[in-house]
């Protein structure tokens, strides 16, 4: 359990914590790109002297070990910070903007790598505290494609040693600094793409009548995707059907060939995942093909759903309490955005929270993927306290 001393030690280390965030926040990097980021990683762990570094894993990415000195045979605890940022021109008039044009840290992800290397520092000056294993690991790519945990876990950062448990934290902008909301079950959305791809007959725009025209064909198709939200799933469950761009033509009197649309589908159960796709599907092609042209549908599934174990959600829970304060220790409202931390919680148990980053008096109000997004650095020591308090906490237990 978490002390007044390591409380007081983890403010004391607040000063470094904000200058590695900062210097983070400078050099931004995309997503498997994060060759400097992970180098400025490797050379703080080294530092500290932290155990069994590895690199290169999944590209960019780092784990390694701190081992508990209390005696006891322990259990092995993974805790992850996201490193990678965003092709963002940042907007911020701060010291700290950053270096690399058109790259910006607008997530948060710079404050949850100095999170984990603050963690790791008062782990270590605290092994006597506890015994077993803690697994840092540094991930790349959370924002883009396949994401970075998945490669890192069909890498085998699960194992060796064998993880037992997992966690992870995130920045929320819409929260006020120092609030750590925690749920247990769904908290994230599974977040799948899809591209609609209807071949008409093109034709002139004044013999309508000589052409299929794919365009109101999708148009159709559009209004018809609604009924899988409205008329198909139950009304207490969440799910999101959204067309979000569609492409056709390129002159005022010409009726195209071909018309594209693209767009996102979001849920939290597996079952109406599969439902979604195989009626979206469907509704595509059979609308298309009672119009007279056909559809092809190119179904992309990206992260599933992030769902925190229940008992490892109130571990946390009660750990926040303890680390920042009853008043501190919020529920968490399920949101449809999604998060590839869901890949971990698939393979182990564990849980995912929020640390509150708002600072209307500081102008900390912009969303996350704004070019004006920044963090009220003051949060940090709260992530930093629970973090330290889950992992005390589940080793003890």
């Amino acid at each position: 359990m978490i002390t007044d001393k390591i409380k007081n030690d983890i403010d004391e280390i607040q000063p470094g914590v904000i200058a590695d965030r900062r210097h983070l926040h400078e050099h931004p990097e995309l997503g498997f790109q994060e060759q400097e980021t992970s180098k400025f990683v490797i050379q703080r762990l080294e530092a500290l002297g932290v155990e069994d570094i590895r690199t290169g894993i999944a590209v960019t990415g780092v784990t390694a070990l701190i081992h508990g000195t209390k005696p006891g045979e322990g259990k092995c605890v993974l805790l992850r910070a996201d490193m990678d940022a965003l092709p963002i021109i940042e907007e911020n008039a701060v010291e700290y903007v950053s270096q690399n044009k058109g790259v910006m840290h607008a997530c948060g992800h710079d404050a949850h790598t100095a999170m984990l290397l603050g963690t790791a520092r008062v782990l270590l000056d605290n092994r006597d505290q506890f015994s077993g294993t803690v697994k840092l690991l540094f991930q790349p790519s959370e924002e883009w494609g396949t994401g970075g945990a998945l490669p890192m876990i069909e890498q085998g950062v699960l194992e060796d040693p064998h993880v037992d448990a997992v966690f992870g934290q995130h920045v929320s902008s819409g929260d006020p600094t120092g609030e750590i909301q925690v749920s247990g079950g769904p908290i994230a959305a599974a977040a799948d793409s899809f591209k609609i791809t209807v071949q008409g007959k093109g034709g002139h725009g004044a013999s309508p009548h000589q052409a299929v025209d794919p365009i109101i064909i999708a148009t159709n198709i559009i209004s018809t995707l609604q009924t899988i939200v409205s008329r198909s799933v139950d009304p207490m469950k969440s799910t999101v059907v959204s067309v979000c761009n569609i492409h056709s033509g390129f002159a005022d009197n010409v009726i195209p060939d071909t018309c594209e649309l693209g767009g996102t589908v979001r849920t939290f159960d597996p079952a109406l995942r599969d439902s979604a796709q195989e009626k979206l599907t469907k509704i595509a092609e059979t609308v298309a093909e009672a119009m007279g042209g056909t559809a092809t549908v190119d179904y992309h599934r990206g992260y599933p759903a992030t769902i925190n174990d229940d008992a490892m959600a109130e571990l946390v829970r009660q750990a926040a309490a303890v680390a920042v304060g009853e008043d501190l220790s919020k529920p968490l409202e399920a949101g449809m955005g999604a998060e590839d931390f869901s890949y971990f919680l698939e393979n182990r148990p564990g849980a995912f929270w929020m640390v509150g980053c708002r600072n209307e008096e500081k102008g900390m109000t912009w969303p996350h993927h704004h070019p004006r997004f920044d963090v009220d650095e003051d949060s940090m020591a709260f992530g930093i306290k629970t973090m330290v308090n889950v992992v005390l906490t589940y080793l003890a237990s």
